[in-house]
């Protein structure tokens, strides 16, 4: 049976030191994105916290108090919106252990399910800001199946074909990035899996690498423009005609071809096959 199709909305959000202020940007956002009609809406890397490096210079100077509540009111407001809600943020362990960089994953009903924990982090991520992640996140909304990944963990090809094996319909992939190759890896992913890619980057990283969301041929769906904060819609509808091949032949006929069963059933016990050294 087919999924209803329902609307996502990719963040481009503006990111300060300021949790409060990314409090105030992240609820705007999420109005404009419910306004636009659509009931899940996903945010860059850090659009809470702040990134690591970036605005955050010392884990000693974040307000965690002060993050836990605008966190709350977020998710007071994901459930009077009626709308998932996907935001990037450190999470706090218990000393002296480093953060953790993650995102949380808010209910339409204002609950939190879950979190994703980045799992493949810089050198300079793991040496002095973070502790590394465990498992893959998935969480089903609205009847579809989303997964989620974390900026350079675009290098890594192995975390996208396990939630292909994983039977996702859409990786959420936050970033605080301005490097175009991100953009293109998304799209390789995309084509490769036949899913759809939420790539979302925060406002001050957009001159270079906007938020977008990619469909499940590779193509571009849906772009914000470069240097402004606000959103993307897209639609996901697995019965539109657009996406009929990569989603109802391609598809199956990967994973089908992954398992190899329809290839070792068909080698063969030839000398000229198994021959490597003649014309």
């Amino acid at each position: 049976m087919s999924k209803s199709p329902i609307k996502i909305a990719v963040a481009q959000s503006r990111i300060s030191a300021d949790v409060h202020e990314n409090g105030r940007e992240i609820r705007e956002l999420m109005r404009r994105a419910r306004a636009g009609g659509a009931t899940s809406v996903h945010f860059p890397e850090g659009a809470m916290s702040g990134c690591s490096k970036a605005q955050i210079k010392s884990w000693d100077r974040v307000a965690w108090g002060a993050l836990v509540d605008e966190l709350k009111a977020v998710a007071d407001l994901a459930r009077e919106l009626g709308m998932w809600t996907v935001v990037g943020s450190s999470h706090r362990l218990t000393p002296p252990h480093r953060p953790h960089n993650s995102l949380y994953v808010i209910s339409d009903r204002g609950e939190l399910v879950t979190r994703y924990d980045k799992r493949f982090l810089s050198h300079t991520e793991i040496t002095g800001w973070h502790t590394p992640g465990r498992q893959p996140c998935v969480f089903e909304a609205g009847g579809w199946r989303f997964g989620c990944a974390l900026c350079i963990e675009i290098h890594f090809p192995e975390l996208f074909l396990h939630y292909a094996e994983l039977a996702v319909d859409c990786v959420l992939v936050s970033a605080y990035a301005d490097e175009p190759m991100f953009g293109i890896q998304a799209q390789g992913y995309a084509a490769s899996h036949s899913y759809w890619v939420s790539l979302s980057i925060p406002t001050e990283m957009s001159g270079a690498l906007t938020s977008r969301l990619i469909a499940p041929t590779g193509e571009i769906q849906a772009v914000a423009g470069p240097s402004d904060s606000g959103i993307v819609v897209g639609l996901l509808d697995e019965c539109g005609p657009r996406w009929e091949i990569a989603l109802h032949r391609a598809k199956p006929w990967r994973a089908l071809a992954r398992e190899g069963e329809i290839y070792r059933r068909r080698f063969v016990a030839d000398p000229r096959s198994q021959s490597k050294d003649e014309f």
